[in-house]
């Protein structure tokens, strides 16, 4: 099966592509500029492909996709900077996405959404995700909607930079009071999830929710990569008041100075004080998902320090 996906150079999206080869899919990754395969994706068989796009153009769109025989559709940002907002990264080139894969008569959709998407959500991140959610639903195309908790796994943002982080600072910063509770889930596991419903015509229709077995505060989760990483750091609680204040310089600092998404932004304050959690059964039933524990499966690729 010959699958577009799109997202497929970040982190889920190589895990994705290695899952398509492994089924035997041809995966072809639509990227926005001439960037070369990644090395990773290199050495995969049937090795994936590249099809550079126009993400503003529904043509360009519909070109890439036609004779994919699914679409994948994992973009999305977790902070916005200058022209990358999420009602254009999430809703807006969603539904650019659906009217190209109509018109490219593309059978089968598959869409990563965001665990805690649900209307009237206090995030513009989950709010814009619930936006595009409908937009998949109101469609006539096959569809699958996969909502996943915070994904982890070798080459992750958020373990790594507090792994990082620990090196040499002598304390790991809590923002608020870091009881929100966390259901963690391995990328893998994700990938496998995404490509076996391609093949799993009762999940048609359905949103899943993907996270692990484990449930843990933020706090127990920066714990558990001090544990992998070998170390002891003091936790350093935030008072929210001045985390905000942190967020809204960071906003207007990193877009238009360095011209990057701010390394924690308001929207994602209000994103940590609410509990990311859902029920594993049903996707790990349909797509026979095994789970390690967590803690556990952090020491596969967080090393103790020498």
């Amino acid at each position: 099966m010959e699958v577009a996906l799109s997202g497929g150079t970040g982190f889920v999206g190589r895990a994705m592509a290695t899952e398509l080869a492994a089924h035997g899919h041809q995966a072809r990754l639509l990227v926005r500029d001439g960037r070369p395969l990644p090395h990773a994706l290199s050495s995969l068989s049937p090795a994936p492909v590249l099809h550079e796009v126009d993400w503003d153009r529904t043509e360009s769109l519909a070109e890439a996709l036609t004779g994919a025989e699914a679409v994948i559709h994992l973009v999305g940002i977790i902070a916005e900077c200058g022209r990358q907002t999420f009602e254009r990264i999430h809703t807006e080139l969603t539904g650019r996405l659906l009217e190209a894969a109509l018109a490219a008569k593309v059978p089968r959709l598959i869409h990563m959404s965001a665990l805690g998407t649900r209307p009237g959500a206090p995030a513009r991140y989950h709010q814009t995700k619930w936006a595009a959610e409908q937009r998949v639903r109101d469609n006539p195309l096959p569809w699958t909607i996969f909502r996943p908790s915070l994904i982890y796994g070798p080459g992750d943002a958020v373990t790594r930079l507090f792994a990082k982080l620990s090196r040499w600072s002598p304390c790991l910063p809590v923002m608020g009071p870091g009881t929100a509770m966390l259901q963690p889930i391995r990328v893998e596991n994700v990938a496998r999830a995404f490509v076996r419903s391609l093949s799993t015509p009762e999940s048609e229709g359905r949103t899943y929710e993907l996270c692990g077995h484990d449930r843990l505060d933020f706090k127990a989760f920066l714990r558990a990569i001090l544990e992998a990483c070998g170390r002891r750091r003091l936790l350093l609680p935030i008072p929210l008041p001045i985390a905000r204040l942190q967020a809204a310089l960071f906003e207007r600092v990193f877009p238009a100075v360095l011209h990057q998404p701010p390394p924690l932004s308001r929207d994602q304050l209000l994103m940590l004080q609410e509990d990311n959690v859902g029920d594993p059964a049903p996707a790990d039933r349909t797509f026979q998902l095994v789970h390690l524990p967590f803690r556990e499966d952090l020491r596969t690729y967080l090393r103790p320090a020498p």
